[in-house]
């Protein structure tokens, strides 16, 4: 009976020092390629696939793609800072939508905090995308936040929720029970001590004609 079968094999091709995304700071890291072959009494004999190459992280084991020899560290953190704006954004339309309606007010209040308070323009067309893709796909806000604020650090945090507490409290009429509710989880979704919450809300008051 002839035995075959496939393998993958992995070699390395090099050896040198990037900025891991993942680990957030220069590492050591092995270029290293991956090909399937087909193997006859377990023997790899001749390969079926093209090889594919990507970096490993040697500390995190994380892998990637070859592009990311070329990002630096400080374009990395930039990436991460337009990542966090746009997330924040949103977090801002699905607690403005709470109440499963969107006033003229309120728009007009996002777009001022995604310029003034995220430092993050949108446009009007974009807020409607936004809002649109929020309320067909039923994501609920602590779900969404509670997710994407994983990533985020300290003051990141902090700035988020000022947001967010403003996109809230922003239609001129009462406050809805269901935005209160929200605002309510936000200090354990975020991870936040009593004091910190209650100063970022505080802080939040003087931006409140924003």
């Amino acid at each position: 009976m002839i035995f075959i079968s496939t393998m993958q094999l992995t070699r390395t091709l090099d050896r040198g020092e990037f900025y891991c995304p993942t680990c957030e700071s220069i590492q050591g890291y092995r270029q290293r390629s991956k090909r399937t072959f087909l193997t006859l009494y377990f023997i790899p004999v001749i390969p079926i696939s093209a090889p594919e190459p990507f970096i490993q992280c040697d500390n995190c084991k994380s892998p990637w793609d070859l592009s990311v020899l070329h990002i630096d560290q400080r374009t990395h953190e930039q990436v991460r800072e337009n990542q966090f704006r746009n997330e924040a954004i949103r977090s801002c339309v699905l607690m403005t939508l709470e109440d499963e309606e969107i006033s003229e007010a309120e728009i007009q209040s996002l777009l001022r905090i995604s310029r003034v308070i995220l430092e993050n323009p949108i446009s009007r067309e974009e807020l409607g995308r936004l809002s649109s893709v929020a309320m067909h796909s039923g994501i609920e806000t602590q779900n969404y936040v509670m997710t994407v604020s994983k990533r985020w650090n300290m003051q990141q945090r902090f700035l988020a929720l000022q947001a967010m507490f403003l996109a809230a409290s922003s239609c001129e009429e009462e406050v809805s029970d269901a935005k209160i509710r929200q605002l309510g989880r936000l200090k354990d979704l975020l991870e936040l001590t009593e004091t910190e919450f209650e100063t970022v809300i505080e802080d939040s008051l003087m931006f409140a004609g924003v």
